[in-house]
């Protein structure tokens, strides 16, 4: 996605600034391989802060200090925020004010030293072992639509994919006898996933019915009813009506098959560093949080089993 929408700063006519900040949107997006998500992140915090720099009557970024900072995080928590959009903001402020510095327009980061907010850790939430085997497993059907989502089960529970990921398949990266399928994770890294003979299945009967569905010139594996490929919220949307209909009490959603793929696998192995590849999370820090999901686990299983964690009569 290519950022051209510039800011509209009603504080400053500096058509300096205004170039720097269009330039600034635009090089983010080859920069780190930075995902539509984030630039789009980017940009709409910096319409927040040009927005806030006209009621401060401040003449431009470059007059901003520390205190500006400090206040522009007090005005957005007060909006609601979380303390982890919190971060993404200054994060984005932090990014803005060194291109500035670099820029020469700019004498220092005034937001370099403003510590984020901290968000208490939330486990992903996750189904066990066997709302997660009825959930995929539930998915049937003769149409192919049915046979696509139970594909798309399959993909996410098995293999652990990102919802991005998932949709982003293409029919030339169907894994071949090696069942491992390639995907294109953040930042544009690429990993090798290994495919289990329950989705493979599932893949193959979906693979019959898909050309009777998808335009003659749609790469994507999975297509919706109008022949183009199925979005991300339509994936979603698919899920969560599946989940309904099976009974399940929670929301099931892409995420959270991930998670049950990644907690259970973890319970299974014991083995982290295979789950972080897995993931394709670029820090163990980031996968560990499966650690907690795993000792919950243990201690359930010790409280219903160890004789030393039974109450007495």
């Amino acid at each position: 996605m290519a950022a051209t929408k510039t800011p509209a700063t009603t504080s400053s006519s500096d058509a300096v600034l205004q170039e720097a900040l269009q330039r600034f949107l635009q090089a983010q997006v080859g920069a780190g391989g930075k995902s539509p998500r984030t630039i789009s992140t980017y940009q709409r915090v910096l319409e927040q802060a040009c927005a806030f720099s006209a009621r401060q009557k401040l003449g431009e970024f470059s007059d901003w200090q520390p205190f500006h900072v400090r206040q522009y995080v007090a005005d957005r928590h007060q909006t609601g925020l979380s303390a982890k959009s919190l971060q993404l903001e200054l994060s984005a402020l932090r990014s803005f004010f060194r291109f500035l510095l670099r820029e020469g327009l700019a004498t220092d980061n005034p937001a370099a030293g403003i510590r984020s907010p901290k968000a208490g850790k939330r486990l992903p939430s996750a189904l066990d072992v066997d709302e997660s085997r009825g959930f995929v497993e539930g998915i049937q059907g003769d149409d192919a639509l049915s046979k696509r989502d139970r594909a798309i089960a399959e993909l996410f529970y098995g293999s652990g994919l990102r919802l991005a990921e998932l949709a982003a398949i293409n029919v030339v990266d169907v894994p071949g006898p090696d069942n491992l399928l390639r995907v294109l994770g953040k930042g544009s890294k690429v990993r090798d996933v290994p495919v289990g003979s329950a989705c493979r299945t599932a893949l193959d009967l979906w693979l019959k019915e898909r050309s009777a569905l998808a335009a003659w010139d749609e790469p994507a594996l999975f297509v919706s009813q109008n022949g183009n490929r199925l979005s991300m919220k339509q994936i979603g949307t698919r899920l969560a009506q599946w989940g309904q209909k099976l009974g399940l009490q929670s929301r099931v959603h892409p995420h959270k098959l991930r998670h049950s793929c990644a907690s259970h696998f973890l319970e299974g192995s014991g083995d982290l560093r295979a789950v972080q590849e897995l993931l394709g999370h670029a820090n163990l820090s980031t996968t560990q949080i499966y650690t907690h999901l795993d000792f919950q686990h243990l201690a359930k299983v010790y409280d219903g089993a160890h004789p030393r964690a039974k109450k007495k009569p």
